[in-house]
């Protein structure tokens, strides 16, 4: 089966697992780009970064926000490795090694 369309709200923040079962981490932000007039993802952020990523519009507006011991790994896969065939169970094609 092709997968050609996902609805986006089902997909955030889902837990995401590597081509053996690891867990990379939650969906929590796409990137997407207007090709050929359609609004498209190009590519899929996990982990502890990527919150900050959605929030951080907001919090880091705030005083000493930026001194808060915080994780900062983020992973960035591009939409051909991702495996969205089963929307409920996310993976990536790749192993959390090779993910940058």
């Amino acid at each position: 089966m092709i997968f050609h369309e996902a609805h986006v709200e089902r997909l955030l923040g889902k837990r995401v697992r590597d081509v053996n079962g690891d867990v990379v981490g939650r969906l929590e932000e796409m990137i997407a780009e207007t090709i050929d007039g359609e609004l498209v993802v190009t590519e899929f952020h996990f982990g502890p970064a990527a919150v900050l990523e959605r929030i951080g519009v907001f919090f880091g507006r705030l005083p000493y926000f930026g001194l808060l011991p915080l994780q900062r790994r983020l992973y960035r896969v591009p939409w051909q490795d991702m495996d969205l065939s089963e929307p409920h169970r996310p993976r990536v094609r790749k192993a959390k090694a090779e993910l940058r």
